[in-house]
């Protein structure tokens, strides 16, 4: 609804049309009209300060042919409806006005019918819902006191770092303590967070760390990948704080200081010797924290989240798993090298550039966003393989260009000794392919150490044993074992009685 008395009183003030409107953010020709039908009624500032502004815009501007009367919403309903997500003054005013046109009734202007509102507001007392809906947004921040932990072992303090989070529209709060603020504990305390609270907000509002935001400016937002897939798995939206903007989330700024003081504070002379131990006593009391009574309103955090919890979404059937990101080459024998384990990927990707994507339990082979394969996580000794058949090619020798009869080859240019390893090599495997890696770094050392010594070396590693492996070889080149030929080290002049000292040795200290 345009403000009429303020166009009154500035005109009284001696302003011109021009410089109303550029005052007021309104046209100029709503300017020149209001001041019309306002001489036309002979009012003027002092006259309209009397009327409220129903009368001075019924005043000014009455209905033709009928009495001019506004219908007065339903704020109960409105605050009721209010509370609802997705729901807006904005939306509830079109709504209302709506109605009104049905019914022939006039309706108030969204200006007016915000004003109301807040009247009524103020009236009974009641919690305004604009920016706060149940199961709508929770914030979360690290809180800027720590607490400590004593070292069993040296008696040191070591710092504990406080994680908190709020669902704004009740207040309520979630804390724990984590020995650290790296990815791994960032993404676990979210994970607890929505454990705790037993559902999913739709807007998550972090602060920019890197352990969750990468970029955040005016034009991007680009999220950590994990902080991505976390958001991902519960279904909800972040939306990072701006930078240097704590009101964007004020509900955990002032939670952090009241849980610094009701929490942190009150367990400063206590000593604890365990994260566990700490969490325990955090947990405690925080439970007091959320269940204490409202000094101004009836209720507590707990009984209003009683209330909002209907409105969070589901939580997934399982809860998130923290995963790591690497890149790695699809190699010749269609297997990734992912922390020295192998694990096989559709031969169409030889060569290509994949990012693996590892949990503590699952393997994922990701090119260009789509998942191409998933093995279940080797663990224990390094070098296993995990194949899949349906990643082989049907001919080998059609789709790579590496195979075994072309190490067969290779080998047996180099000598017999070094062919009957590679053989060795290529038929201790389930498939042979598995074996192409070892072969490759095998002949590859007739490079360094030219092919006449990889060929010495492997005879003198066969006198050992029938499969020597890649690193026993190379031990013995690098060592120059394979220079040393076998009649170098027999004695040439045996003696039955050792290492015997002459005569001469004994008589010398005679002379």
């Amino acid at each position: 609804m345009t403000n009429y008395r303020e166009i009154l009183r500035l005109r009284s003030l001696g302003l011109n049309h021009s410089q109303i409107a550029d005052s007021m953010g309104i046209a100029r020709q709503t300017v020149v009209s209001t001041l019309q039908r306002a001489a036309s009624q002979s009012l003027d500032w002092q006259a309209a300060e009397s009327l409220s502004d129903t009368e001075l815009s019924a005043k000014l501007f009455p209905p033709a042919g009928g009495e001019y009367g506004y219908k007065m919403p339903d704020y109960e309903l409105v605050h009721r409806e209010l509370a609802k997500s997705g729901v807006t003054l904005q939306l509830l005013w079109f709504e209302y006005c709506d109605k009104c046109r049905d019914t022939g009734e006039i309706p108030y202007q969204l200006t007016q019918f915000k004003k109301y509102y807040r009247d009524y507001v103020i009236k009974t007392k009641a919690t305004m819902h604009i920016n706060r809906k149940p199961g709508e947004i929770m914030e979360v921040d690290w809180a800027g006191q720590t607490a400590e932990l004593i070292d069993t072992d040296t008696g040191e303090e070591i710092d504990a770092y406080v994680f908190v989070a709020v669902l704004p529209y009740s207040g309520y709060a979630y804390v724990e303590a984590f020995l650290s603020q790296n990815q791994e504990a960032w993404i676990t305390a979210h994970v607890n967070a929505y454990g705790f609270f037993g559902g999913v907000t739709r807007i998550l509002v972090p602060d920019n760390l890197k352990t969750g935001v990468v970029k955040n400016s005016k034009t991007e937002t680009v999220l950590n990948k994990t902080f991505q897939e976390l958001a991902e798995h519960y279904g909800t939206a972040v939306i990072p704080a701006r930078v240097r903007a704590p009101k964007d989330k004020p509900t955990v700024e002032g939670a952090v200081g009241n849980i610094s003081t009701f929490i942190l504070a009150a367990i400063r002379s206590q000593r604890f010797f365990s994260l566990r131990e700490l969490n325990t006593v955090i947990r405690e009391k925080l439970h007091a924290f959320n269940h204490k009574p409202f000094q101004k309103k009836d209720g507590s955090r707990a009984s209003v989240f009683a209330e909002e919890r209907t409105f969070l979404l589901p939580l997934p059937k399982n809860a998130f798993e923290l995963a790591s990101w690497k890149i790695a080459t699809v190699q010749y024998n269609y297997h990734v090298s992912v922390d020295g384990q192998f694990y096989s990927v559709p031969y169409e990707y030889i060569k290509r550039k994949v990012d693996v994507r590892l949990t503590r339990n699952v393997v994922e082979v990701i090119f260009e966003g789509i998942r191409v394969c998933s093995h279940v996580r080797l663990h224990g000794r390094q070098g296993q393989y995990s194949t899949q058949e349906a990643h082989m090619p049907p001919n080998h020798q059609q789709y790579t260009q590496w195979n075994g009869d072309r190490f067969r080859k290779w080998a047996a240019k180099i000598g017999e000794n070094t062919a009957t390893i590679v053989e060795a090599i290529l038929t201790g495997y389930k498939v042979e392919q598995q074996g192409y890696r070892a072969c490759m770094a095998l002949l590859k050392m007739a490079d360094t150490y030219t092919p006449e010594r990889l060929e010495a070396a492997c005879g003198r590693a066969l006198s050992y044993t029938p499969r020597p492996s890649y690193k026993a070889i190379q031990t013995i080149l690098k060592s120059g074992q394979d220079k040393i030929s076998e009649k170098s080290t027999a004695p040439s002049d045996p003696s039955p009685f050792g290492f015997t000292r002459g005569a001469d040795y004994y008589g010398r200290g005679r002379e």
